[in-house]
């Protein structure tokens, strides 16, 4: 059954719920902002505890990451997505979400061929471009404080 492209986008649209949009966005809005104050929380813990700013800020980032790592291995961080949507893209558990996951997906391929080979299939393109925007931006600031 050969369809045409306006045929094809018909039927996609007949076969697709709507995205109850306000929903999504709120908690998207709610996972999301529950994440970054889960990060602040354990800021103030360090801090408490006696660390300076700066490394309990970053004790809390590896914190978080911890987390992500271990809720994408009990199968949780999947089911917080569905729910929280681009609310769990926060950039540190999304990160850590985005390589944790092929891990272990392909983790019976073996220590190379699989967990290797895989874990940066998603978030390898992102380390390549973020360091080669850093380059390009780097070199524009540097062009620009000569002149």
């Amino acid at each position: 059954m050969a369809l045409t492209p306006k045929e094809y986008e018909g039927m996609n649209q007949k076969a697709s719920p709507n995205s109850p949009l306000g929903k999504d966005m709120l908690l998207a809005f709610l996972i999301g902002g529950a994440i970054c104050t889960l990060g602040q929380f354990f800021i103030e813990l360090y801090t408490m505890a006696g660390l300076d700013a700066e490394l309990a800020s970053g004790t809390a980032s590896v914190t978080l990451v911890f987390l992500s790592v271990l809720f994408t291995g009990l199968n949780l961080y999947d089911k917080l997505a569905r729910l929280g949507g681009a609310g769990t893209l926060v950039p540190i558990t999304g990160f850590a979400n985005a390589v944790s996951a092929p891990a272990l997906e392909f983790k019976s391929e073996g220590l190379i061929l699989g967990i290797g080979v895989k874990m940066f299939s998603i978030a390898g393109p992102v380390i390549v471009y973020g360091v080669a925007a850093s380059v390009i931006y780097g070199l524009i600031l540097f062009l620009f404080q000569l002149f």
